[in-house]
């Protein structure tokens, strides 16, 4: 196959097809990635996550603050859930949801500095 210069020179830098395939993240890594790309896509689960960085809520709270019905706020918390972002624990009646590690870092990471950039 005919490439163009600059294209078939970095590539015969890196290995060739074989050494470009080498370099790139297994599947299940490219899923794990992808599922957190798909969580942090909707305003509402974003909205979600900065009302967790702030302190762990109730379904109650969080319901309330986005005006949502329950079957769609559960979806939403299923979602983040699934992606890692958030855990929830039950107290009594309650379920207390809050970031992970791993929501925490992302927030702090990706979005939050975003909050940082508004003000400049």
């Amino acid at each position: 196959m005919a490439l163009p210069e600059g294209i078939e020179e970095a590539l015969c830098r890196c290995g060739g097809i074989a050494g470009l395939m080498e370099r790139l993240p297994g599947n299940e890594a490219l899923e794990r990635e992808s599922a957190l790309f798909r969580a942090l896509a909707d305003p509402l689960r974003l909205k979600i996550l900065a009302m967790l960085a702030v302190q762990p809520l109730c379904v109650c709270v969080i319901r309330e603050v986005l005006g949502i019905a329950d079957s769609k706020l559960s979806y939403h918390l299923a979602v983040l859930k699934k992606a890692g972002l958030v855990a929830g624990e039950a107290q009594g009646n309650w379920i207390i949801y809050s970031l992970t590690d791993l929501g925490g870092a992302v927030w702090a990471r990706r979005i939050g500095t975003a909050k940082d950039r508004e003000k400049e």
